[in-house]
């Protein structure tokens, strides 16, 4: 038994589980791969966060910008108030942020009107994570559980109609289901961006926790605003590689083949040559929803499978210095920062929506249409809930702030309503009876890549009424199908997984189905 149960290790799982811990309280990490498997780790720009208080307003208003009035500015208020007391928190476990004679060496990015982006070069994600892990190695009253995965939540009736957390039961690496009881269940299990094809996200983000919590009543929201990154390397037969948008806030350029011949007859001098200034008036330093959008018309306008990002005008020295990571992965294939155009396309990046929370993080779940209450015992945070901050489309970097101050108010919220318990609680046992083991994975795989088909076809960037309602209704034979093996096997991760993709990607298409406005990162032509 543990007081606390936190599934993820990502930075909020990470700082939630650290500080909870501190307090005393038993605290049990479950993540289904090592550690630093966690879109945290990759994460290469920064992390935004207003340091003076002259800079509050402006990062308030670039937020609710960004994300078309849908945010909401209480929580938006909040997040960038108390944003530089968390960057302090993150020093304090030993993050190390670039810095220079002025104090930290800040940068900007899209939709951002001011430079507020830290950073550790271009892996401030894998800075944090490392920091972090040091920290939970060290701390008392803290376990890891590395190779294990959430399965489901355990539940009892508190109410009639209301539901409580009482438990979680996780698969172990040798194929057996635990029931581990619990007062507190913090999901901090990143996203989903593995329903399609092309993503920038790691291979753990199946939406195992949008998923888990949707099926125990939890609400969720705003699936439909799945934020697709405009630049990730698009090189035939490899997985997409994110090229930092901070890569743009140092000068970087999107230009298609035709900018760069007009481009080069002139000289190849810094200037109006992107085709992004025929959508928006900052260029390339657009918003994501925007600059992914134009990009997409662009190449199916060209018939090309890529723009390109030009930094060959960028001094090659610093830039190469400034981006070592992004350097390491293109000399892989014979390219280079400051040398030849790099081919971009869109790829699946962050889920905007997610699980219901309050400003502790606390989950809603809803017993009926018109009424909605808080979920006892049950908590979210990170890119797997939804807090009203990034409204239809997210501001760069503010992922990993979100993340942080949403963490520590979770932390101080179940440290105050939770006490340190020595009686064990007896749940029920996992069904196991009449289960056989799951043989053949070949159908599996394939439905898989059916499911990734079908979100990318039909629930991507650009959507039509169409194709969403054949996306349903592929996903509803999908979920047969999966359904009658999971009931007559024991689980795997591979099946879990699947289940889970399936259930967050027929939320996804339900939930652009219902969405009636083009706004932000949902866009319908139906709608136009």
């Amino acid at each position: 038994m543990a007081d606390v149960v936190v599934v993820g290790s990502g930075i909020a799982g990470l700082f939630v589980a650290t500080r909870c811990a501190r307090a005393g309280l038993s605290t049990l990490v479950v993540t289904k791969k090592n550690l630093s498997d966690s879109s945290t780790n990759w994460a290469q720009g920064g992390i935004a966060a207003a340091m003076s208080k002259t800079d509050y307003e402006a990062h308030i208003k670039d937020t609710i910008e960004a994300g078309c009035g849908l945010s909401d500015p209480e929580i938006v208020e909040m997040v960038v108030r108390e944003a530089s007391d968390r960057i302090d928190d993150l020093i304090a476990s030993g993050v190390q942020f670039d810095s220079n004679k002025d104090g930290f060496d800040l940068t900007i990015e899209g939709g951002h009107s001011s430079r507020r982006i830290l950073h550790s070069k271009d892996a401030t994600g894998a800075e944090i994570e490392r920091a972090l892990i040091v920290e939970a190695r060290a701390s008392p009253n803290l376990e890891l559980l590395e190779s294990h995965m959430a399965v489901d939540l355990i539940l009892k009736e508190k109410t009639a109609e209301i539901k409580q957390i009482s438990g979680i039961w996780v698969l172990t690496p040798e194929g057996v289901v635990e029931t581990i009881p619990a007062q507190a269940i913090i999901i901090a299990a990143g996203g989903a961006g593995q329903i399609y094809h092309q993503t920038t996200n790691p291979s753990v983000a199946t939406g195992d926790g949008i998923a888990m919590a949707h099926r125990a009543g939890a609400k969720v929201r705003d699936l439909e605003f799945v934020q697709f990154h405009p630049t990730a390397l698009a090189l035939s037969g490899e997985r997409p590689f994110l090229i930092s948008e901070a890569l743009r806030g140092h000068g970087a350029i999107l230009m298609t083949s035709e900018n760069i011949a007009n481009w080069s007859l002139i000289g190849g001098e810094p200037g109006p040559h992107s085709f992004m200034l025929n959508h928006d008036s900052r260029g390339s330093l657009a918003t994501r929803d925007i600059v992914a959008r134009a990009t997409d018309q662009e190449m199916k306008k060209t018939g090309e499978n890529c723009v390109w990002l030009v930094t060959s005008h960028l001094d090659k020295k610093e830039i190469q210095e400034r981006f070592p990571t992004i350097q390491a992965r293109l000399q892989n294939h014979g390219l280079e920062l400051g040398g030849a155009p790099l081919p971009v396309a869109p790829a699946a990046h962050y889920m905007v929506g997610g699980i219901s929370v309050d400003e502790n993080g606390l989950a809603r779940q809803c017993p009926t249409c018109s009424n909605e209450i808080q979920y006892p015992g049950l908590y979210a945070i990170g890119e797997v809930a939804c807090t009203g901050l990034h409204g239809a489309n997210r501001l760069a970097s503010n992922s990993l702030l979100e993340a942080v101050v949403f963490s520590n108010r979770c932390a101080e919220h179940v440290i105050e309503n939770i006490s340190p318990s020595e009686n064990e609680i007896t749940l029920p046992e996992w069904r196991a009876d009449g289960l056989s083991t799951l043989i053949e994975h070949a159908p599996l795989r394939s439905d898989r890549i059916a499911l990734q088909s079908t979100m990318t076809d039909d629930v991507g960037l650009v959507k039509r009424d169409a194709r969403l309602q054949r996306a349903q209704r592929r996903l509803e034979f999908l979920r047969q199908e999966v359904d009658r093996i999971w009931r007559g096997c024991l689980p795997t991760q591979e099946i879990v997984e699947l289940r889970n993709m399936i259930h967050v990607s027929r939320l996804v298409t339900s939930a652009a189905i219902n969405r009636k406005e083009n706004v932000g990162l949902h866009y319908n032509l139906d709608c136009e």
